[in-house]
Parts: structure tokens; sequence; C-alpha cells
């Protein structure tokens, strides 16, 4: 298989909501937006996060209904902590706070109107040690 751009998607009650969201807080540019579809780019071409409404004929008959359920996206950004305190002055709950962990990643959660979870990253330098006792020596 040759890929040549990935997309998730997952299923909504509120497009236009989750659309928002992603576009408005987030700032993510919509690529597609119908009243039961909306894509946007997740920062590069051919990278989308999709939204469908629940309950829609074209996903399958025995999964139309289906509840989100343990999904994250991953985002990497330049600046974790800037990105954590510009959602939270637009008044974005973090679900857990921005920490540095010793694999070497700056990040921080917040959770789009679905519950799903976005994992905001900045990648740093890893742990020395850590970095020692994990990675192939190059």
């Amino acid at each position: 298989m040759q890929v040549k751009g990935f997309g998730a998607g997952y299923l909504v009650d509120d497009v236009a909501a989750t659309t928002r969201f992603y576009a408005d807080v987030v700032g993510l540019p919509v690529t597609v937006e119908l009243d039961w579809f909306a894509s946007v780019n997740a920062g590069a071409p051919g990278f989308e996060i999709s939204f469908v409404q629940r309950g829609h004929e074209s996903i399958p008959p025995g999964h139309r209904g289906q509840e989100v359920s343990g999904l994250s996206f991953g985002l990497v950004v330049d600046d974790a902590r800037a990105e954590a305190k510009r959602l939270e002055e637009a008044g974005v709950e973090l679900v857990a706070p921005v920490v540095d962990e010793v694999y070497g990643q700056r990040h921080f959660y917040v959770a789009d109107p679905n519950g799903v979870l976005l994992d905001v990253i900045e990648m740093i330098a890893p742990d020395p040690d850590w970095a020692a006792a994990n990675l192939p020596v190059s």
C-alpha cells in the first residue's frame, strides 16, 4: 500500500460545533464543511481530521451509532507552553498541565467538544540518562 495522506475521522453529534472548535480554538484550517461532514487540515497537505454526523448513511450500518472511546490526536507544535496559555486564555480547560517527559516531549492535554483528547506536543531533548538506556546508539 502506498499511502499518500492520512485522515482520521470520527462520528459526532454536532459537526458544526466540532468544526468550530478545531478551526477557531485550535487554529486548524477547514478544508471541507458540509452539514453532515467536515474536515480540517492537521498541519501538512494530505493530513486531515474529519467529523461525520453520527447516524449518517455513508457509514456502514452496524457502525453508524458508535460513541467515541479512547481516541486521542497528537498535534506537534513549536511551543507547548505558549499554546497552553493561548488555549487557557480562550477558555479551554487543560485536562493535564504542561509537563516535560524524560523521553523528549513537553506536552499537555485538552479535550474537544466530544471528549476526544488532543495531546499538544513540543519536541525537546530527551534526558541523557534515559536516552542512553533506551535509544539506539548512532
